[in-house]
């Protein structure tokens, strides 16, 4: 068995926004409320190697791993895995990006196999995923739309 988990919201902000806010790395640790940190280990064009942690669940353990991304620019998108699976088998995600009426959309898809020995199964992963990209993808939403604001009151001359 495996899992997969599609996501989306509409950000009411321009591409470029999105896309430079969503893919810097070093400051995932703002953007997301579950990340502790973040350590890029290597770049080789477009594909970054880096260590991610979380701030601690509520066992007190904190869970770490290295993923490679790689952004495709001019085709909206990014493909990323994990280089170090922990309790997947595997662990592949794709984002992409598309411009809608009143914004840009963005589309999380994540296909996945646990492990037979890790702590929680496919379906009980497949329905945290979900639970926790709705969350991520409004904390995302509103900080890009409140820098936008910041950004277009920033540049109206004042009277």
């Amino acid at each position: 068995m495996s899992g997969h988990t599609e996501n989306e919201i509409t950000i009411a902000a321009p591409l470029d926004l999105v896309w430079d806010m969503t893919n810097d790395l070093e400051n995932w640790p703002q953007l997301f409320s579950e990340y502790a940190a973040v350590e890029v280990m290597k770049r080789e064009g477009q594909k970054t190697t880096f260590r991610l942690t979380m701030h601690p669940d509520d066992n007190g353990k904190v869970w770490s791993w290295v993923s490679e991304r790689t952004t495709d620019r001019k085709g909206r998108n990014v493909r990323a895995r994990r280089v170090e699976p922990g309790p997947f088998q595997h662990m592949d995600i794709r984002w992409e990006y598309s411009e809608v009426p009143g914004g840009t959309r963005m589309h999380w898809r994540q296909d996945f196999a646990m492990r037979p020995d890790a702590p929680v199964d496919d379906a009980w992963m497949t329905d945290n995923i979900n639970r926790n990209s709705r969350v991520q993808l409004e904390l995302i939403r509103d900080k890009i739309e409140q820098r936008d604001r910041e950004r277009r009151s920033a540049s109206v001359p004042a009277n």
